[in-house]
């Protein structure tokens, strides 16, 4: 899992707000480079929530992430004698490949820092998307060990700093979404999700509706295991967590920024927690239903949609997927966190009766018709049989959970449920 992008104090000074002008500004701005990502209603999710559910989809964009709008107005907006000394930033994602592309792009030398961490696949997107114009260095385990270097760089070379979310111009940027959303719209919208990591997005996204159309009800949507923001404004003011779910890797922020949190305190209506199993429920489905392919990040606003179902029945709803950089290879831990979150897969430490027969009874006498065992391991590797073994299985549907337990209970078999126990759970799993 890659490191998370906490928030620090920015070295580069922020103005209080965001206005309108702002962000038409870098609209403006942001034509030379952007694609101006498809609105798209999508009739699958209108069918199942009974309304007119939109889907932005900057998963399209240029480096498959809304990213490059605000990194490409912050550093475009810079005076020349910054952009000869060059920018610096740092990141382990979708941040540093907007950086990259804005660099390439406006012919600027930037300094990139990585984590060493950082899966090869980003390392290389960042490289390809900056070509000559960008140094990637990896340093350090975490974000914050690249960061710290990134801020030592910026002091000793005098180069600027791009935030990953707590500046303006880069809040400016990002609100260009939304922009580009009523201008698709033959009327404003009812509701729009909009994922909240640092904030930046959430940001821009309420400046401009609450601005243009202040009936549009803009919905902010964390990952349950890092909701910054909802802790900031339960305490009115913004505070670091002090462990997270590094899962939804995107949106996984210990610390919202101050400019960011004073700005969604004023423009956000709602904001709703999504567990990180139901996520990988969303990105599943967006991709068996749609062919869509979305990170979980991306995935949060259309996972929300349950928790809004009678509200939303009969509105016009926007969902922004913010990035499609999804590894392939992390798709088996999604389709094993939807599993367990949905009540489809579970896990068992089981003490088997030491005796003939007794792994042949538990198939035939507990598992049901439709009960497939995915995983089954001693956990002993000498002297099996007097050691609990660990069973995976995988029901049809989450109601054959009891009769299973009620089976396991009047074979008087010994067992722990893992999903019900954190620690064991992570240790075995």
């Amino acid at each position: 899992m890659e490191p998370t992008e906490t928030q620090k104090t920015d070295p580069a000074p922020m103005t209080s707000t965001v206005s309108m002008e702002d962000i038409v500004r870098a609209h403006h701005m942001l034509r030379e480079v952007i694609v101006r990502t498809p609105l798209q209603r999508d009739a699958v999710l209108s069918a199942k929530y009974n309304c007119n559910v939109y889907l932005k989809r900057e998963d399209l964009q240029v480096v498959r992430s809304f990213k490059i709008r605000g990194a490409y107005n912050m550093i475009r907006s810079l005076t020349p004698e910054q952009m000869e000394k060059g920018i610096v930033c740092a990141s382990a994602g979708n941040h540093a490949q907007g950086v990259a592309f804005s660099c390439n792009a406006l012919g600027i030398h930037g300094k990139i820092f990585m984590p060493s961490t950082t899966p090869n696949q980003k390392v290389k997107q960042v490289r390809r998307f900056g070509g000559n114009s960008v140094e990637v260095i990896l340093t350090g385990d975490t974000f914050d060990d690249a960061y710290d270097e990134a801020i030592k760089v910026c002091s000793e070379q005098e180069m600027t700093f791009i935030h990953p979310f707590d500046q303006s111009k880069i809040i400016a940027g990002n609100g260009t979404i939304a922009m580009e959303v009523m201008e698709s719209l033959d009327s404003p919208a009812d509701y729009v999700f909009v994922t909240i990591g640092g904030g930046g997005l959430a940001a821009g996204v309420g400046t401009y509706f609450k601005t243009v159309s202040p009936s549009t009800k803009v919905i902010g949507v964390e990952p349950l295991g890092a909701a910054s923001m909802t802790e900031a404004m339960r305490l009115n003011k913004v505070v670091t967590l002090e462990q997270i779910d590094k899962f939804v890797d995107g949106a996984a922020v210990k610390r919202v920024g101050q400019l960011t949190y004073d700005i969604c305190t004023r423009t956000l209506d709602d904001i709703v927690k999504v567990p990180e199993g139901k996520a990988c429920t969303a990105i599943l489905e967006l991709y068996n239903e749609n062919a869509i392919v979305v990170e979980p990040a991306g995935a949060l606003p259309v996972a929300a949609l349950d928790m809004y179902r009678e509200q939303i029945q009969g509105k016009t709803v926007v969902c922004i997927v913010s990035g499609g950089n999804n590894d392939i290879d992390r798709m088996q831990e999604i389709k094993e966190r939807s599993l367990i979150y949905e009540g489809l897969k579970h896990y068992f430490m089981v003490k088997f009766p030491q005796r003939a027969g007794a792994l042949r009874e538990f198939l035939q006498d507990v598992l049901g018709p439709d009960d497939d065992i995915t995983r089954f391991e001693y956990t002993k590797k000498n002297d099996k049989e007097n050691g609990p073994a660990l069973v995976g299985i995988e029901l049809f549907h989450k109601e054959d959970y009891l009769p299973l337990i009620e089976r396991m209970n009047r074979k008087g078999l010994e067992y722990t449920e893992l999903n019900k126990n954190e620690n064991l759970f992570n240790m075995l799993i």
